[in-house]
């Protein structure tokens, strides 16, 4: 139902920190940059597999979404702030423009 990314690696990449699966969105894989960022934050890790799929989707497209690398950067860190703070959407996002309104 909703694409993964591989396994979680430790910051130098090298060896698997576990074999924990890091689930993506419906529509969009999970980047590697957003996965190290979550891989990093437990509590931010702990509400990113609590959240739906869809809700996934929502965060991931509203990243890759952004033109330029510091607004990346930034949507990444906001990801992150707004999961531990239990938000379950981005804020302030119109939604995800990739996937039909059926919710696929």
């Amino acid at each position: 139902m909703f694409q993964e990314c591989g396994d979680v690696r430790n910051e130098e990449g090298s060896s698997p920190v576990s074999s924990q699966r890091v689930p993506g969105g419906v529509v969009h894989k999970l980047p590697k940059d957003l996965r190290n960022t979550l891989t990093a934050n437990p509590a931010a890790l702990d509400a990113w597999v609590d959240i739906t799929p869809l809700a996934r989707n929502e965060f991931i497209c509203w990243v890759e979404d952004a033109k330029q690398e510091v607004t990346r950067e930034r949507r990444i860190r906001r990801t992150k702030e707004e999961l531990e703070e239990g938000q379950r959407r981005p804020c302030c996002w119109p939604g995800c423009k990739h996937r039909e309104r059926t919710g696929r």
